[in-house]
């Protein structure tokens, strides 16, 4: 079970610190307190309870694991699920991993399963001694939804590109193992979709500030996040209508190549039925039948065939059926 705490006091940080001493930097005034754990166990949610009066329902979400986007307004705190969602490994093209943040006036918390870059990054960027400190947790919670939400461009950029080789596999190969990648690729928007999405509310709900963890000039960033997430959205549903038009692109193709196929076909029973009907008009056992003892007679009957399938296929040209 790794667990990560850090107490930023003054702009002084202490790292490797026992729950003891977390507890008495907690107390200290001008503090900010950050506990991350990865893979929480029951001594883990025990702890929150403890610590940071954590709600038992919160405590069952975060048990249970999922859960839609949300933003809860607590006593002195709130409880947000975030997604942090990553390139995917066999079937799967997105990988969504939520996060547990409990973020009050003095206390950052964050629970998740498995280590998340995004978490690292921001604690990285909040230690780096090349950038000013800061001794609030609006700024820690914003930098982790912003780390978060930036890291979905570059998946959606993938998406573009895979789009674009479903164009190419209609139009120029017409690998018909396109369509399963169009449906696939739908569906696994969706579910990005409905995991995106609602994180707009989450955004709007602490711009509202019933909790002051903002001041007045921090809103301008909270916007940056809030356009982020809406332009992720509306970039999701632009690929979705692009992949509808690309599904009945395929189906029009298709369309056209059996309307080819079945042209020809006609064409070639039209050839063959002409040359049956002059083999059976000559293979009729009349006795007195014309041409059917002349010398030349067979060589007389396939020249006529040839003649017609010449002719008909020289019509059919004509017409742009072949």
């Amino acid at each position: 079970m790794p667990e990560t705490m850090i107490c930023a006091v003054n702009g002084a940080y202490h790292t490797d610190i026992s729950p003891e001493q977390a507890q008495e930097l907690r107390a200290q005034p001008n503090s900010v307190f950050w506990l991350d754990i990865n893979d929480p166990l029951d001594h883990d949610y025990a702890r929150l309870v403890e610590w940071f009066n954590t709600h038992p329902l919160t405590i069952e979400d975060m048990r249970h694991g999922g859960g839609r986007p949300k933003i809860e307004l607590h006593e002195d705190h709130y409880f947000i699920i975030f997604y942090a969602v990553s390139r995917g490994t066999g079937d799967d093209r997105f990988d969504t991993q939520p996060i547990y943040i409990l973020a009050g006036h003095n206390f950052f918390v964050t629970v998740h399963t498995g280590a998340l870059v995004q978490v690292e990054e921001t604690m990285r960027r909040w230690r780096d001694p090349n950038i000013p400190p800061t001794d609030r947790v609006g700024s820690l919670l914003y930098a982790l939804l912003d780390t978060v939400v930036d890291d979905y461009f570059p998946l959606l950029d993938g998406v573009a590109d895979e789009a674009e080789q479903i164009e190419d596999q209609i139009f120029a190969q017409f690998e018909r193992s396109s369509i399963q990648t169009i449906f696939e690729l739908k569906r696994d928007l969706l579910a990005l979709r409905r995991v995106i999405a609602p994180e707009r509310d989450v955004i709007n709900s602490l711009m509202r500030r019933e909790i002051p963890l903002f001041r007045g000039k921090d809103m301008m960033y909270l916007q940056d996040v809030y356009d982020h997430i809406l332009r992720i959205t509306d970039g999701i549903d632009s690929y979705r209508d692009l992949l509808s038009s690309a599904l009945d692109s395929y189906l029009s193709v298709e369309a056209s190549r059996q309307n080819q196929v079945l042209k020809v076909l006609t064409v070639t029973s039209i050839i063959l039925m002409t040359n049956a009907l002059i083999a059976g008009i000559y293979g009729m056992n009349f006795e007195f039948m014309p041409e059917l003892h002349w010398q030349y007679g067979y060589a007389y009957a396939l020249g006529l065939m040839v003649v017609c399938s010449v002719g008909l296929i020289l019509f059919f040209k004509r017409l742009k059926w072949i």
